[in-house]
């Protein structure tokens, strides 16, 4: 899922579609049916709102950091990794089985070229990391808004979230069997991971890119500021992103203004962004077939 040098939303714009390349694994881990508690998450507009801290998650890891800063194209085209990441947890969660097959490959194509010395974007325990950011930041938000879940609810949707590792290089068993297992999981990775010059380098990217176009760059103070009170403290401090009073009172404020007005709103305002992203990946799906 990282965002290359062989980005993945030109693997589907540049390049025919090789079913055969998919594993059979990633196939059959993503015939998902009824799969009600991951949609009802994922489709909320407002999970967007975590994709900064996610990205901060990811790249705290060593190897995502590497790979992510050394053959990105980030700093230039900011909006990419949020295109490819959206594209692949809207196909997993609503896509028909042949476009998940197809959205693994072009994952796949793209990965195959991220690969240094000591990492690759293959990593079976980095794609792990990858999807237990995306798991831990949209259900913090999405219970933060609409309220806690149930408990049988809540393991239904962290079993249905596995599809985002299990679809690419991790073995069933390599995804935490159950919320418990996950959260004593997500605590060692947080007390033990190292913020290095690559994670940084690309936190400065994300939360200072000039590149943006100016109706996000109006954000971005509130994209920093949430990102900020959203992140463990460990991982905030090794980024020497500051907080204070003020922004914790600022990120209180919000969340409850959100809290109050974002669940009234309309459900096709909501989910704009869902109907948006796959859109977008079926017309690109489309032009590939044409092509091949």
């Amino acid at each position: 899922m990282s965002s290359s040098s062989s980005d993945p939303e030109k693997a589907i714009d540049e390049k025919p579609i090789d079913e055969k390349a998919v594993d059979e694994k990633a196939s059959q881990s993503t015939s998902l049916e009824n799969a009600i508690h991951i949609q009802r998450i994922v489709r909320e507009g407002i999970i967007l709102g975590g994709g900064a801290t996610a990205i901060l998650l990811q790249v705290a890891m060593p190897g995502v950091g590497k790979g992510v800063d050394n053959h990105s194209n980030f700093a230039y085209r900011p909006m990419d990794r949020l295109r490819t990441t959206m594209t692949y947890v809207y196909c997993m969660a609503f896509g028909s089985p042949k476009e998940k097959e197809a959205v693994i490959a072009m994952v796949h194509r793209a990965h195959s070229s991220v690969k240094g010395t000591d990492y690759s974007a293959d990593d079976a325990q980095l794609q792990v990391w990858v999807a237990a950011t995306l798991y831990a930041v949209g259900v913090e938000l999405y219970e933060e808004i609409f309220g806690p879940m149930d408990e049988v609810t809540a393991e239904q949707t962290y079993r249905e979230y596995a599809v985002l590792a299990v679809s690419l290089r991790v073995q069933p068993d390599q995804w935490p069997p159950t919320r418990q297992a996950f959260w004593a999981y997500w605590d060692q990775q947080i007390a033990s991971i190292e913020v290095n010059d690559h994670s940084k380098h690309v936190a400065h990217d994300l939360l200072y890119n000039t590149g943006l176009p100016i109706h996000l760059r109006v954000l971005m103070p509130w994209v920093r500021l949430m990102t900020g009170e959203m992140l463990p403290a460990r991982i905030r401090e090794a980024y020497g992103i500051k907080t204070n009073k003020h922004r914790q009172r600022g990120y209180r404020w919000t969340m409850s203004l959100v809290r109050n007005t974002y669940p009234a709103m309309p459900k096709f305002i909501r989910t704009y962004p869902k109907k948006y992203y796959l859109n977008d990946m079926r017309k690109r799906l489309r032009k590939a077939q044409m092509l091949n």
